[in-house]
């Protein structure tokens, strides 16, 4: 055993080295992704990549312009996806995505502006934030990656680990009620909320391009696995083992009122668009109450 441990690494052969460059660059999703930063942190059977290409593949089925596409993350998993992008982006301190990016808003409304961050970052230390942007009905979109956990600083219990869960906080089952993000999101204002899984992909990917062409405040959750924290200490299998459940236990709605949406412990879970609806952003509305009477007033 210890022979072994001293032997070196195999080598990768010459002709593999090259056969890989030859054929990277040739993928139509490659201008998206910032080279040098490949590859990525995240674990075997993590869903954020599921979510990332997503969302990639949205930009490029709507042909949003990347030069006037800029994404904006908070800290963890899902937060590292703005370092790996070939858009302009902002990772930004802990919970404090949406502020940054409504500012980025008021400052270039032009822009569309997307956040990507997971269900601690922005519905604990961020929650103050998401619920005030949705009243406000600011122009951007919120990708949410719910795995149930904070994976990254340790796998601890979050704001939307279910009733029931072993969380590294919570050995002996959570016994706090989590949020249900489609009816907190729809309560505070959105104007446009969907819910998918990792599964879903096709789903996701048209979801997120509505969201992005929907004015006003969006937000998409993604459930997705966590393979190495959340579903290791439930017991709920490898990340393909996670897909089989999701495959056996959502079921795509549109007439489930958000309120009706909760997810529970190993339950069902609802998917699909609850939310779609017509309504003054906060840019329309200040410029109709504030700078025009600002200016009748002069």
């Amino acid at each position: 055993m210890k022979e072994r441990l001293k032997q070196a690494p195999p080598k990768i052969p010459d002709e593999a080295k090259l056969s890989w460059k030859k054929g990277h660059g040739d993928h139509p999703l490659d201008r998206y992704l910032k080279e040098g930063r490949i590859p990525h942190i995240w674990c075997p059977g993590c869903g954020i990549g599921i979510a990332f290409t997503a969302f990639i593949k949205a930009l490029e089925k709507a042909e949003f312009d990347q030069d006037k596409t800029v994404v904006v993350s908070g800290i963890g998993c899902s937060g590292r996806a703005a370092g790996y992008l070939n858009l302009d982006t902002y990772h930004t301190t802990h919970g404090r995505a949406i502020p940054f990016a409504t500012g980025l808003k008021l400052a270039k409304p032009e822009l569309k502006t997307v956040v990507f961050s997971g269900d601690g970052d922005l519905f604990a230390i961020g929650g103050n934030h998401i619920i005030h942007a949705a009243r406000r009905n600011v122009d951007m979109t919120v990708i949410c990656i719910n795995n149930f956990n904070y994976g990254m600083t340790g796998g601890q219990g979050g704001p939307t680990t279910p009733v029931e869960a072993r969380t590294t906080t919570t050995p002996y089952g959570c016994a706090e009620h989590p949020f249900n993000l489609i009816y907190l999101a729809k309560a505070a204002g959105a104007a446009y909320v969907a819910r998918w899984t990792a599964l879903h992909t096709h789903e996701l990917r048209d979801s997120i391009v509505e969201a992005m062409s929907k004015t006003g405040f969006s937000f998409v959750e993604v459930i997705t696995p966590c393979p190495t924290g959340y579903a290791r200490r439930n017991r709920l299998g490898t990340g393909l083992e996670i897909m089989r459940f999701y495959k056996e236990n959502s079921y795509i709605t549109d007439i489930l009122e958000p309120e009706d949406t909760a997810l529970l412990f190993k339950g069902k879970i609802a998917v699909g668009k609850f939310v779609d609806i017509e309504k003054p952003t906060f840019m329309e509305m200040y410029r109709e109450y504030i700078v025009q009477q600002a200016e009748n007033s002069g």
